[in-house]
């Protein structure tokens, strides 16, 4: 859809300037003039890349956007701000125009006459089936604000896992990458230096510093040769990734590596439960809920047997039992959904597992981190040693044969 510049003046004094979408500019004066703008200039950009088709330009739209927008709206329509009015003045005071940009649009839509489920699944990049499900029921159960602020609960949740994980792998990120700096520094730049000196000498060196010269010749004249494997290696990876075949083995072999495998196996069961609670706690049925579930869910080997469950389920099946027939859900989370299920509260049952698994996150984030730190010392420290010895062994037969 063309996209049009404007500058307009909003009040008495107040001169503003934005973009708008519309079929061409006499439908985007309207609009504007809708708003209540007086227009002084308008103007036809570049046509946008369209929102709809959920490109990359969405990439840039993270998670605490549509976390602080969710909760934004919840607290304007808690306080007694019509729809359209709270969508307007997100859009204005939104500190990421992309995002502005869709605000605007939803904005437009709803004035049209859709709803605000139907405006936002426009957008399926930026707002999963989850939250267009959940909107749609609280419009229809008339209670909106509320499912609104339920939402936030659940993207600030999800936001706060993440970004433990983050912060607690950045450490063990930066030493890596300054350890492979410093031997790249040491391999390329001082040792070719000393190898020079060494063959002025025209002594024969020991074992460790002809191995150490040999990397570094090799790093020298053919530093594109692991450079290339490298990036052959992940796109490899990222074709087997993307079949189905090959993204379940990956996910599989992801489950049962030491430790990280717990993580990911704890952060998937939290979301499950979190996302499960959530929607049946809005009235969703169950077989709609778990078949949006299973959309969120990241790895393949879970969301498997959640979708497996869900075809039992619609079979008439319980949905403890459902699970408890596959492999990667644990015991623990099949038995406090059975219990869930005869008392009648599934729904508080799940928000336990969840926070309960959420916790288990922190906890082994902290172990995991705990672990790569020393691991990290000591393997860096270790290459950097080798290379000095390496280097000093030569210096040491020298002063050996003087003395």
């Amino acid at each position: 859809m063309p996209v049009f510049s404007y500058k307009a003046k909003q009040g008495p004094k107040k001169v503003i300037s934005g973009v708008i979408e519309a079929e061409n500019q006499d439908i985007a004066l309207s609009r504007l003039d809708k708003k209540g703008y007086f227009v002084l200039s308008i103007s036809a950009e570049k046509e946008k890349t369209n929102f709809k088709s959920g490109l990359g330009i969405f990439q840039r739209i993270n998670l605490k956007h549509i976390s602080l927008f969710t909760r934004q709206l919840s607290d304007l329509l808690d306080a007694g701000v019509p729809l359209l009015a709270s969508i307007d003045i997100l859009s204005k005071q939104a500190d990421n125009t992309l995002f502005g940009r869709v605000l605007d649009g939803i904005y437009t839509d709803i004035k049209d006459g859709k709803s605000l489920s139907e405006s936002l699944a426009k957008y399926p990049k930026l707002f999963s089936p989850l939250y267009i499900n959940m909107v749609a029921s609280g419009e229809t159960g008339g209670i909106l604000e509320c499912v609104l602020s339920r939402l936030a609960d659940f993207y600030e949740k999800e936001d706060e896992i993440k970004s433990k994980i983050k912060a607690a792998l950045t450490y063990p990120i930066f030493m890596f990458f300054a350890g492979i700096s410093t031997i790249i520094v040491l391999l390329t730049f001082v040792i070719p230096k000393l190898v020079v000196m060494f063959e002025d000498m025209g002594q024969k060196l020991p074992l460790p510093t002809r191995v150490l010269v040999s990397s570094s010749s090799f790093i020298v004249e053919f530093w594109w040769v692991p450079i290339a494997i490298i990036f052959l290696v992940v796109i490899l990876f990222k074709r087997l990734r993307n079949t189905s075949e090959g993204g379940l083995i990956i996910d599989k072999w992801k489950l049962t590596v030491p430790l990280a495998g717990k993580l990911v196996q704890k952060v998937e069961i939290s979301r499950f439960s979190r996302t499960l609670a959530t929607l049946l706690e809005n009235g969703v049925p169950i077989l709609q809920s778990l078949n949006i579930v299973k959309n969120t869910i990241v790895n393949k080997a879970i969301s498997g047997e959640i979708d497996r469950a869900a075809k039992d389920v619609s079979e008439g099946n319980k949905l403890a039992a459902s699970l408890g027939k596959g492999v990667w859900i644990p015991i623990f989370v099949t038995n406090m959904i059975a219990v869930g299920e005869e008392s009648g509260s599934l729904e508080k049952t799940l928000l336990k597992i969840s926070d309960t698994y959420a916790r288990q996150v922190d906890k082994t984030t902290k172990t995991i981190t705990s672990l790569l730190e020393p691991a990290m010392i000591l393997i860096m420290g270790s290459i950097v040693g080798f290379i000095v010895i390496s280097m000093l062994l030569p210096i040491f037969q020298i002063n050996i044969l003087i003395h």
